[in-house]
């Protein structure tokens, strides 16, 4: 999942974003890891939809642990690639928590856990609590991400001269050319 194109801290005239991406994602990083957790509690493994829903979250850490190693390099070759694969993974985790809040028994049957099942659906309900909470959270982190590349893309722009993005607002720019008008009084 790679990295994304983000200048470090030190360098960045955005560092607030670069302070709430990194916070986001390490929260992103505790709360899947929560809800491996929680279904680990299940036990879940004789199953084959509980080592897809654990599988899951690895992904989701995989990609919480890329967003953080990715905002201390400045690579935007596998930006495009984090970026679907965080979509790909909120998606699921939005599907996951719609499954366990509108069917806990029949989701919980169909993992073929060995717990009681008044215990189960009390555990899903924290899990699919999680799922809500991560889903919120990967849309976050895809549109600090985005707004990181885009800050960095133009500060690069600055740097090379090819553009003068942010030097004027386009305000200032039609004032100075009303006033070099020959025909203004």
């Amino acid at each position: 999942m790679g990295g994304l194109s983000i200048d470090s801290c030190d360098d960045s005239s955005h560092p607030h974003t670069h302070k709430i991406f990194l916070i986001t994602n390490y929260i992103l990083l505790g709360a899947a890891s929560a809800c491996i957790f929680l279904t680990l509690s299940l036990r879940l493994f004789p199953s084959l939809i509980g080592f897809l829903l654990i599988l899951l979250h690895v992904i989701t850490i995989f990609g919480a642990v890329a967003g953080c190693a990715a905002a201390s390099r400045s690579s935007s070759k596998f930006y495009g690639a984090h970026m679907v694969a965080t979509v790909l993974t909120a998606i699921f985790q939005g599907s996951v928590s719609v499954l366990i809040f509108s069917r806990p028994s029949d989701f919980l049957g169909r993992l073929k856990s060995y717990v009681r099942e008044e215990d189960g659906v009390v555990i899903l309900k924290l899990a699919g609590g999680l799922c809500v909470v991560i889903f919120c959270l990967e849309w976050v982190v895809l549109t600090l991400a985005f707004f990181l590349n885009y800050y960095a893309y133009v500060e690069r722009k600055g740097i090379n001269g090819n553009s003068s993005y942010g030097v004027r607002s386009g305000k200032v720019q039609d004032e100075e050319d009303m006033k070099n008008l020959p025909w203004r009084f």
